[in-house]
């Protein structure tokens, strides 16, 4: 299976939560003709519509945003210091490519710490904290380095993304600009059949995810729709340190993830398993028994409640710049979509 364009180009934009411009760029220039009304908002997501009258609305959702960081302090030599954008693991933050996003355009670094040579025992047992990380850009001078960039400039990794074997893939930001991704490729396959539609569908790329959902709680208010379905990533647990018992048993390759639990209509937990059947679309099953860390926390309380789905892509290595997913999940992730949307009536309201 080939990596998709569209894809490719998603993942590799900048987008760090609250600044997911190059990702709104991708969105629009992919979508923007496809999609029978095209909007965007005042905190920047991005509805994709097909059959925007019709009375019953069906809403998918993936958030662009990606986790990275903002300069806060610049010292005199020129070090650029940073708080995180997001849920990081700070003992992985060292020794990275990274782009600086200033207003000129992407100005490079690394990541510094200092090296193990130069710590003592106890020292080198510890994960740094935020403070004791910098960004280097090769300045020699606070005002050498503030002609390039300013307090407020975020930083991305560099990493791009990558073909590892057969249809496993690497990259940083697949979550969530793979799901991103599907909900508008749904969309854009959808539209080539819509007169079969007896819905009207929205697909939303929702930003600000990583820092609290808040893309998908004004979306969610703005569409109203009878359902929304949350695309997100979940974690595959099939590599070494994963304890079933503990992290239960999900693996690459095995299909989407299909949420049950309190933050999950059953009703919809219960059309999507029947269309994954239908269809032959391997799936696999995940319990959440808290609020899901996803957009589907946001759309099920928008109004006076959404009836809610979250279908999950399998990932391993979640929040690194080598976050790895396999291909046909993505793909059977989008014919998921595709089946549930198809299989919407107008008389269905999933009340129980």
């Amino acid at each position: 299976m080939e990596i998709s364009n569209f894809l490719k180009e998603l993942v590799e934009a900048s987008s760090p939560s609250g600044y997911e411009f190059e990702a709104q760029r991708v969105i629009d220039r992919q979508m923007s003709y496809v999609a029978e009304r095209y909007e965007k908002d005042v905190l920047g997501n991005r509805y994709a519509r097909l059959n925007p009258e019709y009375p019953c609305q069906l809403l998918f959702m993936g958030h662009m945003d990606e986790l990275g960081f903002a300069i806060h302090y610049i010292d005199e030599k020129g070090f650029l210091f940073f708080d995180r954008i997001g849920g990081h693991d700070l003992s992985i933050i060292s020794g990275r490519h990274v782009r600086v996003l200033s207003r000129e355009g992407p100005v490079p670094g690394v990541t510094g710490k200092r090296a193990v040579h130069l710590m003592d025992e106890e020292e080198r047992k510890k994960v740094p904290k935020i403070h004791e990380l910098w960004v280097d850009i090769g300045a020699k001078s606070d005002a050498e380095a503030r002609q390039r960039v300013q307090i407020g400039d975020p930083i991305v990794y560099a990493d791009t993304l990558e073909a590892l074997n057969g249809e496993l893939v690497s990259g940083r930001a697949f979550d969530d600009k793979a799901g991103a991704y599907a909900v508008m490729e749904c969309l854009r396959r959808l539209a080539e059949e819509k007169d079969s539609l007896d819905c009207g569908v929205t697909a939303v790329a929702s930003v600000q995810e990583e820092v609290g959902v808040r893309g998908a709680t004004t979306a969610a208010y703005r569409i109203h729709p009878r359902v929304g379905i949350a695309v997100d990533v979940g974690h595959a647990t099939d590599f070494p340190g994963c304890e079933a018992k503990r992290d239960g048993k999900f693996s690459l390759g095995a299909g989407p993830l299909i949420a049950r639990g309190g933050n999950i209509n059953p009703l919809v937990f219960e059309k999507l398993v029947a269309c994954a059947e239908e269809k032959k679309i391997p799936y696999q099953i995940a319990s959440e028994t808290y609020p899901t860390g996803t957009d589907a926390r946001a759309i099920q309380m928008a109004q006076s409640g959404i009836a809610t789905g979250l279908v999950s892509i399998p990932l391993r290595y979640m929040h690194t710049p080598v976050e790895t997913m396999h291909l046909e999940d993505l793909e059977n992730v989008i014919r998921l979509l595709s089946a549930f949307a198809q299989s919407l009536h107008a008389e269905d309201r999933f009340e129980f």
